[in-house]
């Protein structure tokens, strides 16, 4: 009998591999995604502290008042890469590490990180 594979747990197991090579500074925090079917989420944080330091998603209002409706899908991921790279300029980051989750680089993923390169975070 074949066992069905679990695509999350899958994922999982990669971020937690991908986290063993990856850590965000005090100089450098990491930029990290995640992503369900409705929604796209992106933190800015600080591992050496533990914190949190900015957050921005498609559940936010005034992301949402942008995307009209629907978060899943490219558009609002680069409305989400547009607001976290200009909350991180107010707050004075511009560099950080990419941490995509597990998730391949594309789609979704990769259009929040080209609209954060897009308007200044470096990574």
């Amino acid at each position: 009998m074949f066992k069905r594979v679990n695509r999350n747990e899958a994922r999982i197991r990669r971020h937690i591999r991908l986290r063993k090579k990856l850590a965000g500074t005090t100089d450098r925090p990491r930029l990290s995604v995640y992503k369900s079917l409705h929604h796209i989420y992106a933190q800015i944080i600080d591992d050496v502290q533990g914190k949190t330091l900015l957050t921005a998603s498609t559940v936010d209002p005034e992301i949402r008042a942008q995307v009209k409706g629907y978060g899943g899908n490219v558009e609002s991921a680069k409305v989400v890469g547009k607001v976290i790279a200009e909350r991180a300029q107010a707050k004075g980051i511009k560099e950080v590490i990419f941490d995509r989750g597990g998730y391949n680089y594309h789609g979704r993923v990769a259009a929040l990180a080209e609209a954060a390169r897009e308007n200044g975070l470096e990574f």
